[in-house]
């Protein structure tokens, strides 16, 4: 006996319709379209395989992000990251500890480490399953993958000062070079960094001059406050000086301004007497230097350069030339040599 519902099927379409069962024959009923009939079943599979690997790819890059999210989150806290605890950290402890910026530095090197890796999972893994989709619908991905060569060249000789501003933010970022906070001399620009990136550093200078220094074009970086600094104070007197005395007054002054509670919170050692630095024309220079907290070498040393000062004026110490006069002449306050 013939099917009734067989007998409607036109003689056109695909032999599949005809299996009322399948699901060629159902798309046929609702499309009426030769070729995506036949294609129905494939279609099908294709897409649970599709929709499986676009899953599988959310899912995975969502718990890649938290990972590193959990690996770079703690610095806001005052606790070290822990992607940041096999790197290097350039600050001594106790100094680190105490340093008002480092929970802002810490925050802002795991920030831009998480955010390089979270770039990259991401490409990588939606690349991937991009590749498979393609390869699941029988696409030739070799000239696909020989033209994206292509092109990712191109565009690496066309970007590559951009490419080397990244590059170089990611070593600095691993090798801690310097943090928000740091004084530092990127040669053309010196002042306090106030914001690091991948790309460009931030700085302002003493004159208060924003500069925005691009990450491949620093090729040395000098940093002043790293671990500790050191305060570095030229005296000079006149050659009549007794520069025993000298040494000896100017000595006792700076012991005497680094107790003061001012100054002492900023020096980490006693003032260290190094003699004469150099004898000129115009007198004699001697200098002492104090190791300072990172950052303060500049106020112990205008503190202590004052108080040395006074203390030789108070002593009678001759200041040299053109100050204290002509060797051999008596100038005001300096007597005839």
């Amino acid at each position: 006996m013939e099917n009734p519902l067989s007998s409607a099927i036109p003689p056109e379409a695909p032999a599949c319709a005809a299996d009322q069962g399948s699901l060629c024959a159902r798309v046929y009923r609702l499309t009426q379209t030769d070729w995506l009939s036949r294609s129905a079943d494939e279609l099908f599979a294709h897409a649970v395989v599709v929709l499986l690997i676009i899953v599988v790819a959310v899912i995975l890059r969502h718990a890649v992000h938290r990972a590193i999210h959990r690996l770079t989150s703690g610095a806001g806290e005052g606790r070290v990251p822990t992607l940041l605890r096999p790197l290097r950290d350039r600050a001594v402890r106790t100094l680190r500890d105490a340093a008002p910026l480092m929970v802002e530095r810490r925050t802002q090197r795991a920030q831009a480490i998480g955010s390089v890796l979270r770039s990259f999972s991401t490409i990588l893994i939606y690349g991937v399953a991009f590749v498979l989709i393609l390869g699941e619908f029988g696409v030739n991905l070799a000239p696909i993958i020989a033209s994206a060569g292509i092109v990712g060249v191109a565009i690496g000789f066309g970007a590559q000062n951009l490419v080397r501003d990244f590059l170089s933010g990611i070593f600095m970022m691993l090798e801690d070079q310097y943090g928000v906070g740091d004084v530092v001399d990127l040669g053309e620009a010196t002042g306090t960094v106030e914001a690091v990136g991948l790309r460009v550093t931030t700085l302002r200078d003493i004159a208060g001059t924003v500069w925005y220094v691009r990450n491949g074009e620093v090729l040395r970086v000098g940093n002043s406050s790293q671990g500790f600094s050191v305060a570095v104070v030229d005296i000079p007197v006149g050659h009549s000086a007794d520069v025993d005395d000298a040494l000896e007054i100017a000595e006792r002054a700076a012991n005497a301004e680094c107790a003061e509670p001012k100054i002492a919170s900023k020096v980490i050692a006693p003032p260290e007497m190094l003699g004469v630095q150099s004898v000129t024309a115009e007198g004699v220079l001697m200098r002492l230097t104090i190791r300072t907290r990172p950052g303060e070498q500049w106020a112990v040393q205008r503190a202590v350069a004052a108080e040395v000062k006074t203390a030789l004026d108070d002593a009678g110490v001759p200041a040299p030339y053109p100050f204290g006069g002509r060797p051999g002449v008596a100038g005001p306050g300096t007597p005839a040599v």
